[in-house]
């Protein structure tokens, strides 16, 4: 159906500060952009709809480049514990939850932070025993790298005292060697082993509130990491194609593949961009380390605030160099979590023993501390920097005793790599942050919060432009996934996604940029998303 969008500013994003008066598109592609008059004219019989933006911004559609979509859905369906700004609020909110959860029954909740707490301690099984001692009890924290448990969970999973850390993984004992319910990155599977298996009915449903919500937060698309946590590959996968294509919630999901069901995925017949113009496969995730929440991102040198710690690898490097090669021996890029130096250091040398070959772009997620050498060696890879704005604002200031402030050059460093020449994309890493793409675009310009009194901002030299950032969430993004031929942009033959925005994101104040509205989200030229009406502009 020929549509012909007008009324309002329509960024291109082509170049900084280009606008056009009107787009014509049919079917799920842009056919022509400029003056509407001049469209009006040229495509007079195949205009059937007219969409009046009403003095509306149009930009492309926001694309997140690193998230969790179910987990973004189950967050809006369970126990959030995210907003709480004590333990004691943590736990009064958990009894309460469990006051409708039948006994015997496990609670699953998301978000604790005890570094947004007034007495910044974790949350132990003591704690929870003291407060739901009749139901198992599995707590994520904020990051998804640490776990808090209660007595009656460790029961279940018949751990005990003598339990030994996992490679990769840490169980937090106290000065007596009594385990206290935190378990941290590889350790978690010693609990989450024993969880009642996830039905391909409650990944549904939380896929469809996640893309709901995603509409609303003029989200077109993500690349989502789900296939191994829920209803294995096939389950997983299933209900992606159902949700998406069969129900009609249009929303383009480019999939990455945990490594522990690439050989599913392989054997399903599928590949490296691969399945449909809905969902699509992408690269081969693994994990290189942890966070710094749970003092397991892997470092060079010791944390600052405790000197007996570098981080956790999961992986040695033997181990992750024979991960890469098997993707490699399928032509696979790889997408890599590494957060800490060290840990990215393991997947460069890792790329450089085994160089990707054919099509494709490596993608390194989160990139949070590197070093000017890691920054020259990267320079001639074919590969991609997924960074998530997002994590400015939620790791200071308390990162920088864990780190030190003297070791903050080229941390969260995004000015730096646009500045290097490096190809970034934008996301939120949901449901850990965020999935409002304007907040992760706020962050990324004013890079500040709440306790920056100051309002300078965190590192404000690493600041980027309204326009570099916004460009990370359309342009970055599709270039991630060797889509920027066909997305991203406005642009003959590329495809008809786009958010519309109640102000204009170039002219309001950079601070007042997460206050904006959606108010429309068009997927392959279908309005996903309309918000009702006001007489507030």
């Amino acid at each position: 159906m020929g549509k012909l969008i007008y009324g309002g500013k329509i960024y291109t994003l082509k170049e900084e500060g280009h606008v056009v008066e009107a787009i014509f598109t049919d079917e799920q592609y842009i056919v022509d952009f400029g003056h509407k008059k001049y469209l009006e004219e040229k495509y007079e019989g195949s205009i059937q709809e007219k969409i009046d933006l009403e003095d509306e911004v149009l930009l492309p559609g926001f694309v997140d480049s690193h998230m969790h979509l179910v987990g973004h859905g189950e967050k809006l369906l369970r126990l959030n514990l995210s907003t709480c700004t004590s333990k004691e609020e943590a736990l009064q909110l958990l009894a309460n939850y469990a006051e409708n959860v039948e006994e015997g029954q496990w609670i699953i909740g998301d978000g604790w932070n005890e570094n947004m707490w007034r007495e910044q301690q974790v949350l132990t099984s003591k704690d929870i025993d003291q407060h739901v001692p009749n139901h198992p009890v599995l707590l994520n924290r904020i990051c998804k790298h640490a776990i808090a448990v209660n007595s009656y969970a460790l029961k279940i999973a018949n751990i005990t005292n003598d339990a030994v850390s996992p490679f990769g993984g840490v169980i937090e004992k106290d000065e007596e060697g009594t385990i206290i319910g935190v378990f941290k990155d590889q350790a978690q599977d010693l609990i989450t082993r024993v969880l009642p298996k996830v039905t391909g009915e409650y990944v549904e449903r939380a896929l469809r509130a996640g893309i709901k919500d995603a509409y609303q937060l003029g989200l077109t698309g993500a690349h989502t990491e789900d296939l191994h946590y829920y209803d294995g590959y096939e389950g997983t996968y299933r209900s992606y194609k159902k949700i998406i294509e069969e129900e009609g919630n249009h929303f383009r999901a480019h999939l990455l593949v945990h490594h522990e069901v690439f050989e599913e995925m392989i054997n399903d017949g599928g590949k490296y961009l691969g399945g449909s113009e809905w969902v699509e496969l992408g690269s081969m995730k693994i994990f290189a380390d942890g966070a710094f929440g749970g003092r397991t991102a892997l470092l060079s040198r010791p944390y600052v605030d405790d000197p007996s710690t570098v981080g956790v690898s999961i992986f040695s490097q033997g181990q992750l160099n024979e991960l890469v090669a098997k993707a490699r021996k399928r032509e696979v890029p790889i997408a890599v979590h590494a957060i800490g130096d060290a840990a990215f250091e393991m997947v460069l040398q890792a790329i450089e023993q085994h160089p990707l070959q054919g099509f494709g772009r490596d993608r390194l997620i989160h990139a949070t501390m590197l070093r000017k050498d890691l920054i020259e060696r990267m320079k001639d890879l074919p590969l991609i920097l997924d960074i998530q704005p997002s994590f400015v604002t939620s790791d200071f200031p308390w990162v920088m005793d864990r780190l030190g402030k003297e070791n903050l050059t080229y941390c969260y460093a995004w000015k730096t790599l646009l500045k290097e020449g490096l190809h970034c994309a934008g996301g939120s890493d949901a449901p850990i942050e965020s999935a409002n793409p304007l907040v992760g675009i706020q962050a990324a310009i004013t890079r500040s919060n709440a306790e920056d009194i100051d309002g300078n901002g965190y590192l404000p030299e690493e600041a980027l432009t309204v326009y570099e950032a916004v460009s990370l969430y359309t342009k970055g993004s599709a270039y991630a996934i060797c889509h920027e031929e066909d997305r991203g942009k406005i642009e003959k033959g590329y495809l008809a996604d786009f958010t519309v925005l109640n102000k204009d994101i170039f002219e309001v104040s950079p601070h007042d940029i997460d206050k904006i509205e959606v108010t429309k989200t068009i997927v392959g030229n279908e309005i996903m998303y309309e918000r009702l009406k006001s007489n507030n502009k």
